[in-house]
């Protein structure tokens, strides 16, 4: 069975109602991205760090997954299907994939502040005073601005043994989740599925470009590969 990768960004989820992680002014949910997405933003000012990831989370639970979710499910039947997200939602997870690997942390954990290998489920809200076991205040579990990804080397590992790479509803220009392209064995079949897409079929070998939103392109992309 052929292995299919797919990296997955914003593009995808905004389907299904999540809006995408910044407009044209570098602002998330009318927030300086660095107010609510980097450790200096959490030490100035954690109430309000708390308060922006609380209403994402409760905005997450009241959506549901998309097409696009469900058709890289339906690809299961076919492929070795392994998705990298840069998303922190879960509806991958929801609409049934069975091998996701999110890059930028999940919205519906948190982790102690002091010991990172303390990450626990978390779906309520969470504020000044919800501790770890040993009495350390929990953040959300999202990788920020400045910080390490801890699960790039096992992205990096999943990708070099991709025999088809998708990407999905992602411009390619986060770093370092934007490198992964890199990583495929030269010849390597990519598609790329984006409506407005900032890459040139010149730009990779074997690149198909699928100008559509990703209920749409993953449409067709059952269609090319199956």
């Amino acid at each position: 069975m052929k292995k299919l990768v797919v990296l997955t960004g914003a593009g995808i989820s905004a389907e299904s109602g999540i809006n995408t992680f910044r407009d044209a002014g570098g602002l998330w949910e009318e927030h300086d991205i660095m107010e609510v997405a980097s450790p200096d933003g959490f030490r100035k000012n954690p109430e309000l760090v708390l308060d922006f990831y609380n209403k994402r989370r409760k905005q997450l639970q009241e959506v549901s997954p998309n097409k696009a979710h469900f058709n890289l499910v339906e690809l299961e039947q076919y492929f070795d299907v392994e998705i990298i997200t840069q998303n922190v939602d879960d509806l991958h997870k929801r609409a049934g994939s069975k091998k996701v690997t999110h890059l930028h942390g999940e919205l519906l954990k948190v982790r102690s502040t002091v010991d990172e290998s303390i990450v626990l489920d978390w779906k309520d809200d969470l504020v000044l005073g919800d501790f770890d076991v040993n009495g350390n205040q929990l953040r959300p579990h999202i990788v920020w601005f400045g910080e390490m990804v801890p699960m790039l080397e096992n992205a990096i590992k999943i990708t070099e043994k991709a025999d088809i790479l998708v990407i999905v509803g992602t411009s390619m220009q986060v770093y370092p989740a934007a490198s992964l392209i890199n990583y495929v064995k030269s010849g390597t079949p990519i598609y790329f599925i984006d409506p407005k897409p900032s890459v040139a079929k010149s730009d990779f070998l074997n690149l198909t470009i699928i100008s559509e939103v990703a209920s749409k392109g993953t449409d067709k992309l059952k269609e090319f590969l199956l």
